[in-house]
């Protein structure tokens, strides 16, 4: 009965689809396809079809005004969401995510991000997965799944090879085929065929010579033609260039509107028989089956219908659980984790991120969150009265950033008259309003400037740089003063992002006095209000350094109290001038002076704990001088409570790592980001990741898949067949605990160029001390299978495979042999 439902319904939708088609004519039909604005497509009442609204949301949705007024739960990064090994996890992440978007009025999620960590100084790394094309795959299945659980649609992306930021809208990366189908295809294959998305995001960059919103062979003979894809095609966001090309390309919405390459370009390129008037109803055919998926096609019934939505879920709960499973506790010598709380007489915490958390990456990524917790607010709450002494170390945030801590700012507009028009209250000292994401009773045509003004209380006594990112006439006044004011411009970049994560500017200095109020403001005449700007809007920021305490200083006394304390915990991470959408890393070095810190410590307390809070590797060149070291990423707004309930044993870290971390940059054998003559070459192949790193022979820091827990595992027994590998294992420990086994194989003799060995499967067990618990994981036809470029098609390599159960890719603990056969 349920199979026949599923069946009428979808015929149900797809004979409203054909009548909405066919009542449209080509003017409409070209207008469809394009954006109306930043986030939506237009409403066509004549058959039925409302506005179909798009938002940002990898780990918040956004919605269509980027305000404070509208807040959004933010989740941890997708990195800690990987590290969790947990499909389910994801999928759940996902259901929040579609409840967030309807809640917005938000029909499709512009997420998520399946590219692949191929180099760590990816400046997005943050927001992918992981290395391995097998893990990406099914944690990126599951947050689809999740997602269109809730009747809400996503768009997988950037399709394809979008893996660095530098160049991003211009390179065109050189990738052979074969390394195009096991690699970076991989994982997009995967959640298609397994999680059936309802959008794809075509991205910036060009593969092989053509451009993705072009080109033909990936999106319609790949994407569609063998792995069946039916839904819509978005472009990112300005990446459409030719009409002609994109729409015979296989692309069907170009974003954002309302200028761009197809509308009425579109229509007048069929009239002048330069396209087929058949090809532009394949694109809107998508587009309306995918209006019809979510529930805004009249006559359509929705895939999901809202009774069936899934139960609400408490987002601060699951965004403090995510936290918790996805912290990668990588050594814990001497068990120094957990801390007793109950014996525990002081604790010594240092580094400014455990003051002012860093919980999310930049970019586009990025929302407000209602609250954020942080690892100094939970340990003090959690801990005995007078048990912490907090100093702050050392503080990585040694240049301008948007301003947030002490400041209560307003954006108000004006007219050329000096009218105001509206205002809106600010998260931080940035204004960016793209499209028609402007304050209620603001339009672009009315709207001359803005000012971001208010007050600011000092944390501290001194000197306070300030500064601006943006462009436009600029007018900063701080206390009375005006420290500067002229025009700005950025001239070069072919990249729309520029504008968004550009690097501040300081533009003066003044001394202010901790607790003593002052007057602050920011005004700009922005540029981007011009009629024939891409995307009309408003961005820039009122960007704050404090004032620079001398260093040394501040490590002396971190130093002081941790030598009276029975355990020392430092936290460490990078800043958003170091991790951001926009431009990819120089290095993997801490900022500042914190591994002055860590080293200072750890020589007066060997009970000393590292948190690190960055969102793709770093160096740690003091590891091996710390009891413990745990990566947080970035953990969502309930990172500092689920850090307290990791460090003092309410909860285990349940991560693993799902990128190999280097001892130090030199040792990363793929690291290149930047183009050659406007190539970027893949002459790695299939050998990224931990492939890359087998084959080179050098070991990292920490390998692919390695995590520790608060217990302990025996793995009894493995029992293999070319389907499956059943693992037996028991909780030798003396706490409750979970296991995520993870099954690697590695072919017995290899004349194809393989990799030593990849990840097959995975599954994750709990249990409690002394019981026993059994994975069963599935393994693929294609994990025996290569792309044969001669052939161009999957074959079957037959052999003998050692099948390896193992905790990471360093820990294996019990292997088997199975053959396969052609």
């Amino acid at each position: 009965m349920a199979e026949a439902s599923i069946t009428h319904s979808d015929a149900a939708r797809e004979g409203a689809v054909d009548a909405a088609l066919a009542a449209l004519g080509l003017d409409d039909k070209a207008r469809l396809l394009a954006g109306q604005d930043m986030w939506s497509l237009p409403a066509l009442p004549g058959v039925g079809l409302r506005s179909l609204v798009m938002s940002d949301g990898p780990i918040g949705v956004r919605g269509v005004r980027w305000t404070a007024e509208d807040p959004s739960v933010a989740l941890p990064s997708p990195t800690a969401l990987a590290a969790t090994w947990d499909p389910a996890v994801a999928r759940r992440a996902g259901r929040l995510l579609a409840q967030e978007a309807r809640r917005k009025g938000v029909h499709v999620l512009l997420a998520p991000t399946v590219n692949l960590h191929r180099s760590p100084l990816g400046g997005r790394h943050f927001e992918a997965y992981s290395e391995d094309p097998y893990l990406t795959g099914e944690i990126g299945t599951g947050y689809v799944r999740g997602v269109q659980d809730g009747g809400v649609g996503t768009t997988v992306k950037h399709f394809v090879a979008n893996d660095a930021e530098t160049d991003r809208f211009t390179v065109d990366n050189i990738v052979a085929p074969r390394t195009l189908r096991e690699i970076y295809l991989a994982p997009f294959e995967r959640i298609v065929r397994n999680a059936h998305p309802w959008g794809v995001m075509a991205a910036y960059n060009q593969v092989n010579g053509s451009t993705m919103t072009e080109h033909r062979y990936l999106q319609n003979a790949v994407l569609r033609g063998e792995w069946g894809f039916d839904g819509a095609i978005v472009s990112d966001w300005l990446a459409a260039r030719s009409t002609t090309a994109a729409i015979t390309g296989g692309l069907d919405v170009a974003m954002p509107g309302p200028r761009t390459v197809y509308g009425k370009a579109l229509a007048d390129a069929v009239r002048a028989g330069r396209i087929e008037e058949s090809v532009v109803d394949g694109a809107v055919r998508n587009v309306l089956r995918l209006a019809a998926r979510v529930g805004i096609l009249d006559g359509a019934p929705p895939v999901v219908d809202p009774a069936d939505h899934p139960a609400g879920i408490d987002g601060d709960a699951l965004a403090r659980e995510i936290a918790r499973r996805s912290f990668v506790l990588v050594r814990n010598e001497r068990a120094a984790l957990p801390i007793d709380p109950a014996a525990v007489r002081k604790i010594a915490l240092s580094g400014a991120l455990a003051r002012d958390a860093r919980v999310l990456g930049g970019g586009s990524a990025h929302v407000f969150p209602h609250h954020i917790v942080s690892p100094l607010d939970s340990l003090t709450a959690a801990l005995p009265e007078d048990a912490l002494d907090y100093r702050v170390g050392a503080d990585p945030n040694s240049e301008l950033a948007p301003t947030e801590k002490g400041f209560e700012l307003r954006a108000v507009c004006y007219d050329a008259a000096g009218t105001v028009l509206g205002s809106a209250p600010l998260h931080s000292g940035t204004v960016q309003w793209i499209g028609d994401d402007l304050p209620d009773g603001v339009t672009h045509e009315t709207l001359h400037s803005v000012e971001i003004t208010g007050t600011f209380v000092p944390r501290d006594t001194g000197e306070h740089a300030f500064g601006t990112r943006g462009t436009g006439a600029l007018t900063l006044t701080v206390a009375g003063e005006t420290l500067y004011d002229g025009i700005h411009r950025v001239t070069g970049s072919t990249d729309p992002g520029e504008a968004f994560f550009g690097s501040p500017l300081e533009r003066g200095r003044t001394t202010l006095t901790a607790g003593v109020p002052v007057e602050v403001s920011l005004r700009q005449v922005p540029e981007t209000l011009a009629a024939d700007s891409p995307i009309p809007g408003v961005s820039f920021s009122f960007c704050h350094l404090g004032p620079r305490r001398d260093p040394d200083e501040l490590i002396a006394e971190a130093v002081e109290a941790a030598r009276a304390a029975d355990t020392a915990v430092v936290v460490v991470g990078t800043t958003e001038r170091v991790e951001s959408e926009g431009f990819d890393r120089a290095d993997l070095r801490l900022p500042g002076r914190q591994d002055d810190l860590v080293r200072a410590v750890a020589a007066v307390n060997p009970n000393t704990v590292v948190v690190v809070n960055s969102g793709s590797p770093v160096e740690l060149p003091w590891r091996d001088e710390v009891a413990a070291v745990l990566l947080s990423w970035f953990p969502g707004q309930e990172g500092g409570a689920a850090l307290a309930d990791v460090l003092l044993g309410a909860a285990e870290p349940g991560g693993r790592l799902p990128t190999t971390w280097p001892v130090a940059l030199a040792d990363v054998p793929v690291s290149t980001t930047t183009p050659t003559d406007g190539e970027l070459h893949y002459d790695e192949g299939v050998f990224v990741g931990y492939r890359a790193w087998e084959k080179a022979g050098t070991a990292p820091a920490y390998p692919f898949g390695h995590g520790l827990g608060y217990t302990t595992w025996e793995y009894e027994s493995l029992a293999a067949t070319p389907d499956s590998a059943t693992v037996r294992l028991r909780n030798t420990g003396t706490r409750h605990g979970g296991e995520t086994v993870q099954i690697y194989l590695a072919p017995q003799s290899d004349s194809a160029g393989r990799p030593a060995r990849w990840l097959a499967g995975f599954a994750r067990v709990e249990a409690a001390p002394g019981e026993s618990a059994e994975a069963v994981i599935e393994l693929e036809r294609r994990a025996y299978e290569l792309w044969d470029e001669t052939a161009y098609d999957w074959t079957l390599v037959p052999g003998s495979y050692e099948v390896q159960a193992a905790r990471s890719l360093g820990d294996v603990r019990l292997t088997a042999t199975t053959e396969i056969k052609e």
